[in-house]
């Protein structure tokens, strides 16, 4: 079908830490649970109400699966963006159906909302994608924004 988009976005907290697994064909995969949250005042009883839904997300993009790898862990708090897929199993001799939000190679984005704990700027917010090296694109816009980096000493005429 043209004209047909299939997209889900998630801002949400990892419930345990990534699940990584091996294929024997040398590739791999990282599942993560991922929780998002409600929170609304109940108008009868005045009482704070809250739901959570809980989100199964599958990477195979091997260079988010290494940023997963390396920083992600219970209780990290993620921005992902990827499609909903639903497959089909056999379990104890029943079809199951699960659906998941899947990081493809070349199509997905992890942004690590509570910053990279090992790297300078662990501040600001790391961001992965999936373009040819899936690697950062943009991990540091601020300094650049507050001329933190420009050096008015260069031999530019202009």
């Amino acid at each position: 079908m043209a004209g047909s988009v299939n997209k889900c976005i998630i801002v949400g907290n990892l419930g345990r830490d990534p699940e990584l697994k091996s294929f024997q064909s040398g590739g791999r995969v990282c599942n993560l649970r991922v929780a998002t949250s409600e929170h609304w005042k109940d108008k009868a009883s005045g009482e704070r109400k809250e739901r959570t839904e809980w989100h199964a997300v599958t990477i195979y993009n091997e260079n988010l699966i290494g940023v997963a790898e390396r920083y992600l862990k219970k209780g990290s708090k993620v921005y992902l963006e990827g499609q909903i897929e639903t497959r089909k199993y056999e379990k104890d001799g029943r079809e199951v159906y699960t659906t998941e939000i899947v990081l493809r190679p070349y199509r997905g984005e992890l942004v690590l909302l509570d910053g990279a704990p090992d790297e300078p700027g662990a501040s600001r917010a790391g961001e992965f994608g999936s373009g040819a090296t899936g690697g950062r694109r943009c991990a540091e816009r601020a300094p650049a924004a507050t001329g933190g980096y420009f050096d008015d000493s260069s031999d530019i005429p202009f």
